[in-house]
Order: structure tokens, then sequence, then C-alpha cells
């Protein structure tokens, strides 16, 4: 009850809070320190001012709080940095704005503060204030009604600031409609690209500009440094062939997990009941025994008559009008008895009798589809689980041990090799960035080894996990520096290069001209147009961002418009706009909602605007080392 008290006046921090401030750093770990920073510790100041750890803590926790019980945010993000940020930036823009209320003399009357909490719907009752749910409500949330009206009258004095600055964002009808008409507004346009590939074999490029782009670049056209390396890999893999299943152990898993093995597989199947009610005495259900078992008499002399048996006998009304049919089903759809019948009978097999709760039945299978799921199928695939599983098993067992060896004998790969039967194995030229590539993207193993303890003094790197149930030690075999490439290494490239760049501005000169000619109004050769298309600004019918922006760019005083656009990858984009159509709000409610919403983006504008220059008039100063103490602990 009290947070939604306390969002009636305080709604609006929390829609700017990261707008006012930027906190240069992320709050991570925060709650470690807190427990044992104290009081008094101060984790920001604003102006004369001072937040307390303590005051950041407990408004941490309303925060997580509240939007844990709104459920507006999943829970993993409740100690994201992005939260930690807009709790302080809150407590820092509360202040700002205390300040600024104090300084300009904003009051808020008893008798105002008195009209306003006895409206307040939490505290009403039959449509009237009542004192007895006020004193209630008050006690649950540990306020006395001094607290409580304190702070009703700070949060009706910061909304009574900040309602004087939104007030001033009004937005007349005749601009609202001039906004509307541009934002729903369409154009009917087409683009062409002249594109930079086209050009490149009428580029020319001489070998002296070749040779010219080299020297002038030579300091950056660097072969990297490079290792040969020789590695171990503990894998789990590796440890597959070593682990022994025997089919006790398949079946035991099976058995115990066949709810996981629903598969795809479905039956078609038909059946005829013989109910013997809830209850039943022995000689209830011996009667309807006896009925079955002539039924089923009959159908095994004649299966044909299985249809016309269910129509005359079956007490499952549902099937019975359909000659038992029950449609198509998996497992987990019936009950157990009749379903472990039912997927161990072959298309067109009947089975023999099945006791079911229900009463006894009598089941053919009509069709199977899927991919069945008994115990044959699946013991090669629940084999290899099950071995891999214990794989997995060893390889946690052999991690720390085999981490430990090529620690302590840091001198070669050989004694742990020998005694995890691995293979030391040796790679070719590796710079720091194929080794990570080479190493399934882990930049780790090549940052050691391009250590100085593992680069010069040739010992082993610390075992590193480079994917899950993967354990790699490296050391370097040979080594080269970084070196300037050669000429001949890098001219074909350079020339490549130059030629793309002057394809380029071939591309973007025939644009340029093309543009001129439309303009004037001539006609153009070699411009292939795309189909029209209308397009608006939410809507690009096919366009790139690019094409877009530029659509709505091009001046449309005259029809049809044209505009030009040098893209340095592709090379010039054509626009041309042919028709535009403007679209405004045609009911009433739509064209008030239109401009309730421009009103309300141009308040929100003035109101960042506000809180911009109260930043502006008072020195904000946070605690750095504070709020980053312990953050590799969390």
């Amino acid at each position: 009850m009290l947070d939604q008290i306390r969002t009636v006046a305080q709604g609006w921090v929390g829609k700017a809070l990261l707008a006012l401030i930027t906190i240069p750093f992320a709050l991570f770990g925060i709650d470690s320190y807190l427990s044992g920073a104290g009081n008094s510790a101060t984790v920001a100041k604003v102006g004369g001012n001072n937040i307390s750890i303590q005051e950041y803590d407990n408004a941490l926790k309303n925060m997580r709080n509240r939007l844990q019980s709104e459920k507006k945010i999943d829970p993993a993000e409740l100690d994201s940095p992005e939260i930690k940020s807009m709790v302080l930036n809150q407590l820092i823009n509360k202040q700002l704005l205390n300040d600024e209320i104090q300084h300009a003399k904003y009051a808020i009357s008893d008798e105002q503060l008195a009209t306003y909490i006895t409206g307040m719907p939490e505290f009403q009752k039959d449509g009237k204030f009542s004192q007895e749910l006020y004193d209630q409500t008050l006690t649950q949330n540990q306020l006395t009604p001094n607290k409580f009206e304190a702070g009703m009258r700070a949060d009706l004095l910061a909304q009574q600031a900040q309602n004087g600055i939104s007030k001033l964002g009004f937005i007349s009808n005749a601009r609202a409609d001039n906004i509307s008409s541009i934002t729903n507004q369409q154009r009917v346009v087409t683009v062409s690209e002249i594109k930079t590939k086209d050009f490149v074999s009428q580029a020319i490029v001489t070998p002296a500009e070749v040779k010219a782009y080299y020297e002038l670049h030579k300091n950056k056209l660097i072969n990297p440094e490079q290792v040969k390396i020789e590695f171990l890999l503990l894998s789990a893999t590796n440890l597959i062939t070593g682990m022994t299943v025997d089919d006790a152990e398949v079946k035991k898993f099976y058995d115990e997990n066949t709810d996981k093995f629903q598969g795809t597989e479905q039956r078609n199947a038909s059946h005829i009941l013989i109910a013997f009610g809830v209850s039943p005495t022995p000689e209830k259900k011996q009667e309807a025994k006896a009925k079955a078992e002539a039924i089923l008499a009959e159908i095994k002399k004649n299966p044909k008559s299985f249809e016309t048996l269910a129509i005359k006998n079956s007490e499952d009304p549902g099937s019975a009008v359909k000659g038992g049919d029950l449609g198509s089903f998996a497992r987990g759809a019936m009950v157990k008895p009749f379903e472990d019948a039912a997927f161990s009978l072959k298309v067109n097999e009947v089975s023999n009798l099945v006791e079911s709760e229900f009463g006894y039945h009598i089941i053919k299978v009509t069709g199977i589809t899927g991919a069945s799921t008994d115990f044959e199928t699946l013991k090669p695939q629940i084999k290899g689980d099950l071995m891999f599983k214990k794989a997995q098993e060893e390889f946690a067992k052999q991690a720390e041990g085999f981490s430990n060896m090529v620690y302590e004998q840091s001198g070669s790969l050989a004694p742990a090799a020998k005694v995890y039967g691995g293979q030391v194995q040796k790679s070719d030229w590796l710079s720091r960035e194929a080794g990570a590539k080479f190493f399934k993207n882990n930049e780790k193993i090549m940052n050691l080894v391009f250590s100085n303890e593992v680069l010069k003094d040739k010992r082993n790197t610390e075992a590193v996990e480079i994917s899950p149930n993967n354990l790699v030690s490296a050391r370097v075999v040979d080594y080269k520096a970084a070196s300037p490439k050669s000429f001949d290494e890098v001219k074909s490239g350079i020339e490549a290069l130059l030629k793309l760049e002057a394809a380029s501005k071939l591309a973007v000169s025939k644009g340029q001209a093309a543009l001129k000619d439309l303009r004037e109004g001539k006609e153009v050769d070699g411009i292939e147009w795309i189909p029209e298309v209308t397009i608006d600004r939410k809507t690009a019918q096919g366009l790139t961002e690019l094409a877009m922006s530029q659509a709505f760019k091009t001046n449309v005083a005259k029809l049809p418009a044209y505009s030009g656009l040098a893209d340095s990858k592709q090379g010039y984009l054509l626009v041309k706009v042919i028709k535009v159509n403007t679209l405004l709000p045609t009911d009433a409610e739509a064209q008030k909602l239109a401009k309730d919403e421009l009103n309300a983006a141009l308040a929100s504008e003035y109101l960042a605007a506000y809180k911009q220059s109260l930043r502006e008039k008072v020195k904000v100063t946070v605690n750095e080392k504070l709020l980053l103490s312990n953050t590799e602990n969390n």
C-alpha cells in the first residue's frame, strides 16, 4: 500500500532518471560493501548535502522489492548495474529538487495537504475518507502520522515544482496538426543505385601510386608477432572410449525416466469398453469380464467384426458410435494400462483384455506415426548419454590433477600427457587473433601464451577451459616478433584498395551529374529505377535505412523531386519522390490523442531541460571508490 501512495507523486522521477545523469561507472557489488560501511559513509554529494550509503541501500532494496512485486522485470536483472544506477540517480535528483524547492520557497499549506490525503483512494470506504483505514494503513507500513504527512508534503512540493515546468510544454492545434501531418506523411518513391563495383574495371591505378601508398602507410602494415606452440588437451570426449555401461544400467535409466522419452510417436486405436462401474463387487467385475471375453472370442473368429461389435457393445459412448475409434494419441494421454497395451501392439493387432479403472478394454491399433520411444529403439542413445555422463564425471576428477601437473612440472607437457593419456600436438605459426580462433574463440589462452612467463621463460600455460569439459595447456616452441610487411606481400591488396577508391569517385561523379540533369528536367541514360513504392516513416517497403532517411529529407516543394547521397561503400544513391500523401486523424478522439502525445513529449523535453539546469547550478560528486569496492566478488 505504501508503494502505491509514494508513486502518486513520484512517478515522474522514475521516467527520466537515466536522462538526467550518467554515472561513469557500473554499480556492481555494492551490497557486500553496504553491510559493513556504516550509516555515515557518503555515496554521493549534491551541493552541500550528502547521500549516505545507508540511504542508498534502503532505496535499492525498496526499488528491488517494488519491481519484483510488480513482476515487470526479470529477477536476474534486479542486481544489474542499470537498476543500481537508476536508484542512485533517483536519490541525486530528489536532492536537487528539494534544494530548488527550498530556494524557490514552494509551499503546501496544512489545508492543501489534508484535502489531498483525505481524497486519496487508498483511504476511502463507501465513498468517504475512513480514519480507521488511514490508521490501519500507516500501522501496517510502520509509519507515524507525522512521518507520513511529512513525506506526502515533500512529494506534493516536488509535484508542484515539476507541474509548473511541464505546463510550459503547450502546443497549439495548428502546430499539432502540422507535426501530425509530417509524422503521418506518405511518399511514393523510387530509387536507383549507381554502384561502385560497376566502375572497378574502369579505374586506373599506376605502380607509382601503389608504391606511394605503401611508403605512406608501411608503419601500419605490420605482420603481428607469431608463435608456434605445442599443446595438450584434456577432454571429456576423449575419455568416452574408456567408459563402460552395461545393458542393466541402460534399462534401469530408461525405466526411471520414461516420462522424458515422449518422442513423437502417435498411435491410432479403437477400443471396446465393458465397464464395471465405481467400486464394483467381485460379482460385477466377473460379469463384465465374462461379457468382454465373449466379445473378444467373436473378434478372434472374425477380426472384421470389430467395428460392428464396438457400435453394439462398447460402453464408451464417445467412441462407440464411431466403431470404437479413439483417434490419434501420444504417450501420457491415456491411463497407464491402456497406454502400455496400445504402444505394444502392431498395426491391426488386437489386444487381450486390458483392465483399467474404467473397466475391461479390447484394443485394436489402426495406425502408427512418428518416432518410436520403445526401449530397443532408444537403447543406443541412452547408452551413449550414460557413457558421456561418466566421462564428464571422470573429467571432473582428473581436471584438478591435470591443472596441478602442468603448473608444477611447467618445463614440459610430456609428464601430463603420460599420466592423462593425451597426445602433445603442435601448431603452425599463430598470431594472437588466429590462435584465439583456433581455440574456440578463447582469448585467455593466447594472452597467456604471449605473456613473459610463457613466451620468454618457456613455461607451460595454466590449464584453461576453452569450452565446457575441455582443458588445454600450451607452451611456446618458436617465436617471431612483429615485423613490417614487404611491399611484395601487400602490393596486390593496395592496388585493389586504390581501385575501389577510384571506382567510388567515378560512381559519385556520375551520380552527381545525373542528379543535376534530373533536376533540370533532362533524360539520363543508364539509370535503372526500382518499381515505385509507397512508404511512411514506419513502413520501409524493402528500402534500406539509408534510402528511407534520404527519401524523407528530400525537398518536395516541386514534384517530382530528386535528391542524392554519396555512400562511400556502395557508390551513389539517387532518390525520386513522385507523390506526397498527407494523412491526418479524421475523428476528434484520434486528433485529441495525437495532440496529447505531442504535449506529453514537449512537457518531457521542458522537464529534461529544467533538470539539466538544476544540475548545472550544483556540483554533484559520486564516491566511485566506494561504489566500485568488491565488484569482483559479486
